[in-house]
């Protein structure tokens, strides 16, 4: 990371509460044609999320600590803050000294832009300015946020306005949380009605939804120079599992969690 970070622009795409059984059926079936052409060998990886809901898992992520693969560690970390006694620091690893990755980023040169998704990212009170805080310019609408059947496309858009606005030698680190699969997600799903309310079925098509849209936002992110992309959720969310529903607890539906990262590479 340590030849990536100054060279190569950088997305963070979370895709918030998706499940990692989900995610696995999909991409098996070929449902989903435009992530799992950059997955390495086509698959998701699987790892277990760093926090059990949004809040939490993005404040770690933003420390450095992405989600971690599921087998026995200690497991190398693409960025970590410098302290003492680290077993995950490793020579490959992008050491930075201050107390977050985007800010680190910043000293580095990196324009740092958040597009936000769910509430925490609404900016609409204090609690929702501190994850969009961290950055030198975060947006959110509306149309970016879980009730809006066409969040993932809004979300897509502003992307591709802001590489758009930039001057081609600004090095750019995006981060997009994708509300899409969060629950409200029935309206993903033709036919599904708000009495029938959400399942893994309408989540899983609000995955599909993601994958139809994710090509504009990989292209926007490749077209001036190539691009690291790390695309995870930060936790899953339980439908009715033993019981469970939601997010916020200790399940494995919510703790195990999809995660790839790649190159996007420029066009020839």
């Amino acid at each position: 990371m340590n030849e990536v970070v100054g060279r190569d622009d950088l997305l963070l795409l979370t895709l918030d509460t998706l499940r990692h059984d989900v995610a696995v059926e999909l991409a098996a079936a070929g449902r989903l044609p435009n992530l799992s052409t950059h997955l390495p060998g086509g698959a998701w990886e699987k790892r277990h999320a760093p926090g059990n809901f949004t809040y939490a898992s993005h404040q770690a992520m933003f420390a450095g600590f992405l989600p971690t693969p599921a087998g026995p560690g200690p497991h190398p970390r693409l960025f970590a803050a410098r302290f003492a006694g680290s077993e995950t620091t490793a020579d490959g690893t992008f050491v930075f000294e201050t107390p977050d990755l985007v800010s680190a980023l910043a000293a580095r040169g990196y324009r740092t832009v958040c597009i936000g998704g769910v509430g925490f990212f609404n900016k609409q009170g204090a609690l929702g300015d501190v994850l969009p805080g961290y950055f030198q310019e975060s947006h959110w609408e509306p149309e970016f946020s879980v009730a809006s059947p066409t969040s993932f496309e809004a979300q897509v858009a502003r992307a591709e306005k802001t590489v758009a606005e930039l001057p081609a030698e600004q090095r750019l680190f995006l981060f997009l949380n994708a509300s899409a699969l969060h629950q409200p997600n029935w309206f993903h799903l033709p036919g599904a009605t708000r009495e029938t309310g959400d399942s893994r079925r309408t989540h899983a098509a609000a995955l599909e939804y993601i994958d139809r849209h994710v090509g504009r936002l990989f292209s926007a992110m490749s077209s001036r120079r190539r691009c690291f992309a790390i695309v995870c959720s930060d936790h899953g969310t339980a439908y009715g599992d033993d019981g469970y529903t939601g997010h916020r607890l200790g399940h494995e539906s919510v703790w195990t969690v999809p995660y790839g990262h790649f190159f996007l590479e420029p066009p020839a």
